[in-house]
């Protein structure tokens, strides 16, 4: 465990990328199965203690610790971990066991016995050691690795490419001993069934003013960026599965699209609500996401289907070396030999050069509230990732509302000693309602601003949440707005984040709520 500590403790504390990679690479080469297994099953996410919550945890150290002094130490440190590592009374010696035995040892104690487990552990743990336990009991690492910088660790390690990884990634389950074989050469490749697993999408990248010069709008086809989450749908022969752009396995939520999807592919697009085919809001989307089960009443009121706009296997061809142009042929055809009830085909837009799409992108966004346009190199392959050049999302302007701050939350990790979190309103009446919370669009510099002017027009502390004075102006950048009956103003934003802070400008100023109106959808 000490060896599994000392690399968590050292990438929360590494900014450099390639240090990251260098440390994690190390590790994996040097560990043994099934350690390594289980520390890269953590650092991806993929690892479930199943009865360590973070309220066990409270309530083993509320045992041996002042409630109230506790509440103050985690309000201060902003991180559950590290609260808990730093405040815990009993030090005692000796040496946490192996990382794969902890896994095992958490996974079997009865859960009313976790608390004492739990306790005897931290006491004969170092400081950073307890911190690495709670971090792999509850899996909230917030250090900074994400499940593709690990894998590209393992490429570094192996010399084998991240792609032919990323292949077989979600046919693998920890602790990975398969995986790491082959890595190391000492057996062939996993095999892994097409029809059963999920495969790396193709991401897009954000296309720039200057790029317009250099791209031919002849090479390129367009197709409307709809407002849904992208998905995967996995039509093999012994049934179907749908993929959340993650790898998660989501069909439990939708069963009405998995049990009318007939057909064998793989395919690309892109999971909204809607009867007939008539995309509704994210908000309604929203209502079903993050659902295990699906209820009869949400399905019957907000119908979901997949819009698509890619295949990578055809039957069990894979295609995904072919051209786009090649791909959408095969698409259409499949369509027409297998008419589906809850998947359609996204609609190529026709424009003449790069001014007329602009022209659709506008008109699309104020009539139907579409995201933008997404652009698509015609000759490009399907290529896991975001390879420069092949696809372009052009979005439509973001709004802007001028909002007011109303209240502040420590971040976590890094951000754990400021206030980096914001709620902010407009106003309704004589009151300031609030729409919306946003964490970003804000340097380093003007981050230690803001915590400083919170922490002097702080009128109020609710536990971690501090009320400021109603005078901070925030210009809030967003997406789109919906009705919501969960804020009391009636309205949430999509996607805020904070474009510019306006010191200069006086709150009564600020947006009403009746302003709102022109931008919800």
């Amino acid at each position: 465990m000490k060896r599994f500590a000392d690399l968590l403790e050292l990438l929360a504390l590494t900014p450099s990328r390639t240090r990251k990679i260098a440390a994690l690479a190390h590790y994996f080469a040097e560990v043994p199965d099934p350690d390594r297994g289980l520390a890269l099953a953590v650092l991806t996410g993929e690892l479930d203690i199943r009865n360590v919550k973070p309220a066990l945890l409270k309530e083993t150290v509320l045992a041996e610790v002042d409630p109230t002094l506790f509440a103050l130490s985690y309000d201060y440190v902003g991180d559950l971990g590290e609260t808990i590592a730093l405040i815990w009374p009993h030090h005692g010696e000796g040496e946490l066991p192996r990382l794969s035995t902890l896994v095992d040892l958490l996974n079997r104690t009865p859960k009313a016995e976790l608390p004492k487990v739990i306790g005897g552990l931290l006491s004969q743990a170092a400081i950073h050691e307890r911190w690495a336990l709670i971090k792999l009991a509850t899996g909230a690492l917030r250090i900074g690795v994400s499940a593709r910088l690990a894998k590209t660790a393992l490429a570094e390690m192996s010399g084998v490419e991240l792609q032919a990884i990323e292949e077989v990634w979600h046919g693998l389950k920890p602790p990975y001993e398969d995986l790491f074989a082959w890595l190391e050469g000492r057996t062939g490749r996993p095999d892994i069934d097409h029809n059963a697993r999920f495969h790396p999408l193709m991401l897009s990248t954000p296309i720039e003013e200057s790029d317009f010069e250099k791209l031919d709008p002849r090479n390129f086809s367009a197709e409307w960026k709809w407002d849904g989450i992208r998905v995967q749908l996995v039509m093999g022969k012994d049934g179907v599965s749908l993929f959340s752009r993650t790898g998660d396995d989501i069909a439990p939520s939708f069963p009405d699209v998995v049990e009318a999807a007939m057909g064998r592919a793989v395919l690309d697009g892109e999971l909204l609500v809607g009867a007939d085919f008539d995309a509704r809001s994210f908000n309604d989307l929203q209502q079903r996401l993050n659902r295990k089960q699906a209820q009869g009443k949400q399905m019957a009121e907000l119908p979901a289907f997949v819009r698509v706009y890619d295949m990578l296997f055809d039957g069990d061809e894979d295609i995904r070396a072919l051209s786009w142009q090649e791909r959408r042929a095969r698409l259409e055809a499949w369509f027409a030999a297998n008419p589906q009830t809850r998947l359609d085909l996204s609609e190529i837009l026709p424009y003449a050069d790069w001014d007329d799409l602009g022209r659709l992108r506008r008109q699309g966004a104020d009539e139907h509230g579409h995201e933008g346009v997404m652009i698509k190199l015609r000759s490009s392959p399907y290529v896991p990732g975001r390879p420069k050049g092949f696809w372009f999302k052009w979005k439509r302007d973001p709004n802007v509302v001028d909002a007011v701050l109303m209240y502040a939350q420590r971040g976590h990790g890094k951000r754990s000693s400021f206030y980096s979190d914001y709620t902010f309103g407009v106003w309704k009446g004589n009151e300031i309602v609030p729409i919306g919370k946003a964490y970003f669009g804000f340097t380093d510099e003007e981050l230690k601003q803001l915590d400083r002017w919170i922490r002097a027009h702080t009128i109020a502390a609710f536990g971690p949440v501090r009320e400021v004075k109603k005078e901070l102006v925030f210009e809030v950048a967003f997406d789109s707005a919906q009705k919501s009956g969960r804020h009391k103003s009636g309205v949430a934003l999509r996607f805020p984040r904070i474009n510019r802070i306006r010191w200069d400008k006086p709150a009564n100023e600020a947006a009403r709520l009746e302003d709102m109106d022109a931008f919800v959808g």
